[in-house]
């Protein structure tokens, strides 16, 4: 069974191999990550030099995105790379503190305004949640503190503050000199990360567009300000991603998974894509199969409707990248076989449409959902309209047949939407027809004789116009 979940899988040095890459792609990836938070250009443009010919190798189309580090708000560095933190201790975090000139007693942190940012009462979360300061006071620049939950804190370890608050800007100047880079590897998917409001994405879109960048923007929410500002941030951006590392951090525990189903919700009602990331399968790092836990998170994100599911580490450097995909892959199938509700056609059934292509796509999904129909084929130009056709949950699959490769390697992200290249060179309908059919048969997607939609629009090459819904019979080449 073919998944409609799509996998975006984190490239490191556990996952840049050809040979490796090509068992990747088998086991069912469809998008690649590739993480600026670490790793050089060089090694950024060797990994996708590698995915491009790998892909090519398998005769496969696969997404390629780029993830900008964003302002990660960390401590300096210690003199001996890490101390014993007591309950109960004092702890100072301060600015002005040197580069590696941590102790026990306090540390320097890499947000000049942070002690702005922060008063009395506060609740500052380190090492991802492990361990728990209070703000007692601010002198100056330095922040004391009284540890309420201890550890080991070593260098370079995150910082939030508990329900949101600090000021760091979206994109620093390595993420812009990033960007540039996303732009040389022609990348089909950019990923701003730390966002707070729309204006961080239009501002990371303009700096991708003037770069010569043409890719989707994804939009990360790991902010709790993004949640006050989720309106206005979906509408800016293309793709959202829920990342739920210092979401989960600032939000609590108990609050993300209820978060992550609503943002799930309304990045699907507002017809855009959602990636749901993070930790899905981290103990494959080390072991060869996922727990019943991760399976669980899996299937969940599946069936609230997430468009991919991510692997980080779990590719990017752990001992198993082939099999977690193969995992992950598995667990969606499963997912996707629960029982559809009743009234599944029911997405914005009571909206009047803007566009055409738009009233096209969910025509056609509510006639595909009604129907015996073995495929939905869009002859599409920038696949706009199989993304529309997409929000509308159905087991039917539909095919972008497009001669741009940009565009087969943006659908790659798109829910139960599959590219298939298809050069049209004429407008004949007489022959247009069976040039599809063929197509589809040559690829084993449908049989002679099934009913199959089909969608175009009168102006060939043109984005945008798909005007047109007609329903097909298979028949066999001449």
């Amino acid at each position: 069974m073919q998944k409609r979940t799509k996998i975006v899988a984190t490239l490191g040095p556990a996952s840049e191999r050809p040979k490796t890459l090509r068992k990747m792609i088998r086991a069912g990836l469809d998008v690649a990550r590739i993480n600026f938070s670490h790793g050089s250009a060089d090694e950024h443009r060797g990994r996708a030099a590698a995915l491009k010919k790998a892909a090519l190798d398998e005769g496969r189309d696969i997404g390629l995105l780029g993830d900008l580090q964003g302002p990660k708000i960390r401590v300096k560095r210690f003199r001996e790379r890490s101390v014993r933190l007591k309950d109960g201790a004092s702890f100072f975090l301060d600015h002005a503190l040197g580069l590696e000139e941590g102790t026990v007693e306090g540390v320097g942190v890499a947000l000049e305004t942070m002690h702005e940012d922060v008063a009395p009462g506060d609740t500052l979360l380190l090492n991802d949640g492990l361990i728990t300061l209070e703000v007692e006071s601010v002198e100056g620049t330095r922040i004391h503190t009284r540890v309420v939950n201890g550890g080991i804190l070593s260098d370079h370890k995150g910082i939030n503050k508990k329900g949101g608050g600090l000021s760091a800007k979206a994109l620093t100047e390595i993420d812009k000199q990033n960007i540039r880079l996303a732009a040389e590897l022609d990348m089909d998917f950019l990923a701003v990360s730390f966002v707070r409001t729309g204006d961080d994405v239009r501002e990371a879109r303009r700096l991708f567009e003037e770069a010569g960048g043409k890719g989707l923007i994804v939009a990360k929410i790991e902010r709790t300000e993004a949640i006050d500002n989720i309106d206005s941030i979906i509408d800016a951006a293309d793709v959202i991603m829920v990342a739920r590392g210092d979401l989960g951090v600032e939000l609590g525990y108990a609050e993300l998974i209820g978060v992550q189903k609503k943002l799930i919700h309304a990045t699907r009602r507002a017809s855009k894509i959602v990636i749901t990331a993070t930790q899905m399968m981290e103990s494959m790092i080390q072991n060869p199969i996922p727990t019943r836990a991760e399976v669980s998170d899996v299937s969940n994100a599946v069936m609230d409707g997430s468009d991919a599911v991510m692997l980080s580490g779990e590719t990017a450097v752990g001992k198993h990248p082939i099999k977690a995909i193969k995992a992950m892959a598995e667990v969606c199938v499963g997912a996707e076989r629960y029982p559809l509700p009743p009234g599944r056609t029911g997405h914005r059934i009571g909206d009047f449409f803007e566009r055409v292509d738009e009233a096209i796509a969910m025509a056609v999904m509510y006639t595909a959902n009604h129907l015996n129909v073995a495929a939905i084929i869009a002859l599409t130009e920038s696949g706009s309209t199989t993304r529309w056709m997409s929000r509308i949950r159905s087991d039917i699959p539909i095919y972008a047949f497009t001669a741009h490769e940009s565009t087969s390697r943006r659908v790659t992200m798109y829910r139960g939407v599959y590219p298939v290249a298809f050069e049209l060179n004429h407008t004949d309908s007489r022959r247009l027809y069976p040039d599809i059919f063929k197509t589809l048969l040559e690829h084993e997607l449908v049989e002679v004789d099934d009913l199959v939609i089909f969608t175009k629009g009168d102006l060939d090459g043109v984005t945008g116009s798909t005007n047109a819904m007609k329903i097909l019979k298979v028949t066999a080449p001449e």
